[in-house]
């Protein structure tokens, strides 16, 4: 197998994440599966960026851990980055910067001096730098070519000129300057099967579409701004509407109006964004209005850090409201299942009549993967329920239900309802009776219910019977299942469920897992274990509890060590606990 870690760090400003792109998009049109990772500086220039590709001829789960190919733009990158380069992998460095020390092999390209010399400035070492790695790898000049010119075509033939010079003086100095590292060659190969390359943001944006959302309302913010970004460049294109708002209050206001009009609406922010909606959340539970609001997840409190990834929102999602505002949250574990889970989302906010929130975070949102052209007939659209004829002959927009559920009218059409924020009986007048309270929590509880019956909302990897269970929610899911693959290697009883559906618990699932394995582990990118809290407030069992909140993801060596921890006799947090106390 082909597998293969490119690593790439400068100073922002510097072409880092293009030239990332660029390679990665070079890979997937050599139809080879990629998996990338980024950091950048939340200032608008400067401060260290970084962008990894990993790549291989088979299905790649998790971004990987040391690099192979290590390109330094400045002896800072080198100190960032350093530690991270394999024992046996291969430094690029620009020597006129600093000389580094290292077991790797060491391979020195004055990047700088190239570009001055070659493109007569200091911008275009990214595409000295794209040429370089390109050749190592063996892929192919042309190919590299025509991306450059399709990246910089809007700036003129005389940039595009320049960039080529650039990428092939980049490329004919390998050949020039040989280097003794063997590395696996990623020339263009055949595939069965077409695929795509995209990123969490624009996956989801594309199934939100599919799903037949039709209005948008945003405020920009990161990492959910290319969504807006997105969404303002095509949905116009099928008929849809896309309003960039004041603030993020206005944003959910407003497709909470669109949706109300019978239009399918969606908003995207990131946490300091979602906070500001949710009384208007409340308003959308309230009176049963369809709503989906992505969350692109980034490291809080506060502002915390805007540019890095956490898992720490859910809290916020699942229960941020005044009084009982019952939602749905939802957790696509990678860029495939954003595009899918979308869909899944706009049909149970749809079905049930309630907002549904969409939780990625800054690494699932901006990271690109590859994956099968999608089949859009694989998530079946659902539309709302309408009233029928003999519905409207007395017509009550909050009909009492077995499952909680009540036909909702198009106003303009037919049917007249008040959708109020009020407390409100069937019919929508204002009510504030004990007993109507009552009913109409209990109506509204009724439907979260039945979601949580839903199929389809999680996933296991693994033994059907095993010691240890894994649990992960959301993006998770790659670097958990490649750590679960390495300790059944190494001959540990592991098996792995991931959740997609994290409120309601889809419990059926949870429970028929929970009775295959003895022992469980929750493994979550937060702090203080935000999943592990409800999760064993649900279900009443101890827990191995695997938190991070360094601003990245798991790698697969994480889930591992965890997992030959607990099978070494590590006891559940809950047994540790109780010991302390006596």
């Amino acid at each position: 197998m082909k597998d293969i870690l490119v690593r790439i760090g400068g100073e922002g400003g510097e072409g880092v994440i293009s030239c990332g792109e660029l390679l990665t998009t070079a890979l997937a049109r050599s139809n080879y599966e990629v998996f990338t990772f980024r950091t950048y500086p939340a200032e608008i220039k400067g401060g260290p960026a970084m962008f990894q590709v990993r790549s291989s001829d088979e299905l790649v789960l998790s971004q990987g851990k040391l690099a192979d190919i290590l390109v330094t733009f400045n002896e800072e990158a080198f100190q960032l980055h350093g530690k991270s380069i394999h024992p046996d992998g291969l430094l690029v460095y620009d020597p006129a910067h600093y000389k580094p020390e290292g077991t790797f092999e060491s391979y020195a390209v004055p990047l700088d001096e190239i570009t001055l010399n070659v493109v007569k400035s200091k911008l275009g070492k990214n595409v000295v730098a794209l040429g370089v790695v390109a050749r190592i790898l063996g892929m192919s000049l042309n190919l590299l070519e025509e991306l450059v010119k399709d990246r910089f075509g809007k700036k003129g033939e005389v940039v595009v000129a320049k960039n080529h010079e650039a990428l092939r003086t980049g490329f004919t100095y390998v050949d020039q300057h040989p280097f003794k590292k063997q590395l696996p060659n990623f020339e263009a190969r055949s595939s069965p099967y077409k695929r795509v390359v995209m990123s969490g943001n624009e996956a989801l944006s594309i199934g939100a579409i599919s799903a037949g959302c039709r209005y948008y309302g945003g405020y920009p913010i990161t990492p959910a701004s290319d969504i807006l970004e997105f969404m303002e460049k095509d949905l116009p294109k099928f008929g849809g509407a896309v309003v960039q708002t004041e603030d993020e209050i206005a944003a959910i206001a407003s497709v909470v109006g669109a949706s109300y009009a019978g239009k399918k609406a969606m908003t995207a922010t990131s946490g300091p964004g979602l906070a500001l909606m949710v009384e208007v959340m409340g308003l959308a539970s309230m009176s049963e209005i369809p709503c989906v609001i992505v969350d692109a997840q980034r490291s809080g409190p506060s502002t915390g850090m805007p540019t890095k990834t956490e898992q720490s929102d859910l809290n916020l999602a699942v229960y941020g409201a005044h009084g009982d505002a019952p939602r749905i949250v939802l957790a696509p574990g990678d860029v495939e299942e954003c595009l899918y889970y979308i869909i899944q989302a706009f049909n149970l906010a749809e079905k049930y009549q309630t907002p549904v929130i969409f939780l990625t975070d800054q690494s699932l949102a901006h990271r690109t993967q590859t994956f099968p052209w999608p089949d859009f007939k694989k998530v079946p659209v659902v539309n709302r329920l309408i009233p029928s004829e003999d519905d409207l002959k007395e017509y009550k927009r909050f009909r009492l239900t077995e499952n909680g559920v009540s036909p909702m009218a198009i106003p303009g059409t037919a049917g007249v309802y008040a959708a109020t924020g009020l407390e409100h009986t069937e019919r929508g007048s204002p009510n504030f009776s004990p007993q109507m309270h009552v009913t109409m929590s209990g109506k509204r509880a009724r439907k979260i219910d039945a979601a949580s019956r839903e199929k389809g909302f999680t996933a296991r990897f693994g033994a059907a019977k095993a010691k240890i269970g894994v649990i992960g929610w959301g993006s998770t899911q790659g670097a958990i299942r490649e750590g679960v693959e390495m300790a059944i290697k190494e001959g540990l009883s592991v098996a792995q469920l991931q959740l997609k559906m994290v409120s309601p618990l889809p419990e059926a699932d949870i429970r028929e897992f929970l009775n295959s394995v003895d022992q469980v582990v929750i493994a979550e990118l937060n702090f203080g274990g935000q999943f592990n809290q409800i999760f064993r407030s649900k279900f009443l069992i101890p827990t191995h509890s695997l938190t991070k909140c360094e601003g990245l993801p798991f790698y697969a060596e994480e889930i591992l060590a965890k997992v030959k921890a607990v099978s070494a006799g590590e006891k559940p947090a809950v047994a540790a606990a109780a010991l302390a106390r006596s």
